[in-house]
C-alpha cells in the first residue's frame, strides 16, 4: 500500500509518502488510522485529532468504513481551504 501525506502531516510524520504492508486485521480506513497512530512519534502527533484528517482511497474522498487493501493508494491531508 502507498501512503502519501500532505501539508503539515507531511511535516509531523517526517516523510510525503511510504510504502508499507496492511498489517493484519487493518481492513478499512478506521483500523488503518489506529495502526498508524501505534507507530507513535511523529504519526501519533500528526493523527491524534482524527476529525480533522481527510483521506482519500485511490483518489476518492474515504469514510472511516471504506475497505483497503494491499494494492491500494491512500492520501492522508488535512481540510482544505480556500478564499
Amino acid at each position: 500500500m502507498k501512503l502519501l501525506y500532505f501539508a503539515w502531516l507531511k511535516q509531523k510524520i517526517g516523510t510525503d509518502s511510504e510504502e508499507v504492508s496492511l498489517p493484519d486485521g487493518v481492513t478499512d480506513v478506521t483500523g488503518l488510522m489506529t495502526w498508524l497512530k501505534g507507530r507513535g512519534g511523529g504519526y501519533a502527533v500528526a493523527l491524534q485529532d482524527e476529525a480533522i484528517i481527510r483521506v482519500a482511497v485511490n483518489q476518492t474522498y474515504a469514510k472511516p468504513e471504506t475497505p483497503i487493501s494491499d494494492g491500494d493508494e491512500v492520501a492522508l491531508f488535512p481540510p482544505v481551504t480556500g478564499g
